[in-house]
């Protein structure tokens, strides 16, 4: 993006956080809601929240964010009630607005990971990967393969060296519908965190080609997009329907691998002693007797 663009991006970016809060919720006074042309809070509001002038504020919006210091973002997150997420959106979109591209910077969006990650995937008994910012399933192991084996276009072959896209496929696949019972939510979880990533990294062109196809060709992906929600994505539980082994409900636990940027290492566990524990098994012997051998990884390919 260009600079006055990832500018402006903060300005969209508070206006919808704006649109979500009331006057009544934060206590302020409504003398003529009848003439009010925003679903919620005014610029001149926020301010006023914020301890901000009006002109100063409306500036922030207008993309005028060179001066700002974290005191005054600070302000404005707590006038709109950011959350965690929100608030790091807002300070990592700052942040972006004032930097300039490192051209030169290495960029993970190999076909493979480090052997000793790797290891560490296939060392795992339940299903590991790992993606990177673009949503790519880049590396996993061999119950992570047979676990996501839906995305692929042969599901007994995935081919580890063409990585998938967990967001490409929510919108474009039909099969998305049933692998993710409850759709809507995982179509909004899809496009919060990727919203969260492009974020951190405005210079990743693989986002912004993503993002640029998906909203091309979806427009539920569209209309998910320019609500600019956020969130954060570290622990939590989620449902699947595997068509091998039927309803899965697994917990993850995911984390960034801080020497490789902009990679996320994800593991998957079932509560033991649940249906959801023995379809695990289930696909486990099935990815045993289905599945291709792993194939050699243990060397890392960079592009």
């Amino acid at each position: 993006m260009e600079s006055t663009n990832r500018a402006a991006a903060i300005g969209q970016f508070l206006a919808s956080r704006r649109a979500k809060i009331t006057p009544e919720h934060v206590g302020l006074p409504v003398y003529d809601a009848a003439k009010r042309r925003v679903p919620g809070l005014r610029r001149q509001e926020v301010a006023t929240l914020a301890g901000l002038s009006v002109d100063y504020y409306t500036q922030i919006e207008r993309g005028k964010v060179n001066n700002i210091s974290e005191q005054v973002l600070d302000a404005i997150a707590r006038a709109l009630e950011l959350d965690d997420a929100e608030r790091s959106h807002l300070f990592d979109l700052h942040r972006s607005a004032l930097t300039r591209p490192q051209r030169t910077r290495p960029r993970r969006t190999g076909k493979a990971v480090r052997p000793m990650v790797q290891r560490l995937l296939d060392a795992y008994t339940g299903p590991a990967f790992v993606r990177n910012a673009r949503h790519d399933l880049v590396a996993a192991n061999q119950l992570a393969y047979a676990f996501y084996s839906p995305l692929y276009p042969d599901p007994l072959h995935p081919e580890p060296a063409v990585p998938v896209n967990f967001v490409r496929f929510c919108f474009l696949d039909p099969r998305a519908h049933e692998f993710y019972p409850n759709w809507d939510h995982a179509a909004d979880g899809a496009v919060n965190l990727l919203r969260t990533d492009a974020g951190r990294d405005p210079y990743d062109r693989g986002i912004s080609d993503l993002v640029g196809e998906l909203s091309t060709r979806s427009e539920e992906f569209r209309t998910r997009w320019a609500k600019h929600n956020v969130r954060l994505h570290y622990t939590g539980t989620k449902t699947f329907h595997h068509p091998v082994v039927g309803d899965i409900t697994i917990g993850y636990e995911t984390m960034p691998l801080p020497a490789d940027p902009g990679l996320v290492l994800t593991f998957y566990s079932a509560e033991p002693a649940t249906p959801s524990a023995d379809a695990m098994t289930l696909l486990a012997n099935w990815a045993t007797t289905h599945l291709d051998p792993a194939p050699d990884r243990s060397q890392p390919h960079h592009q």
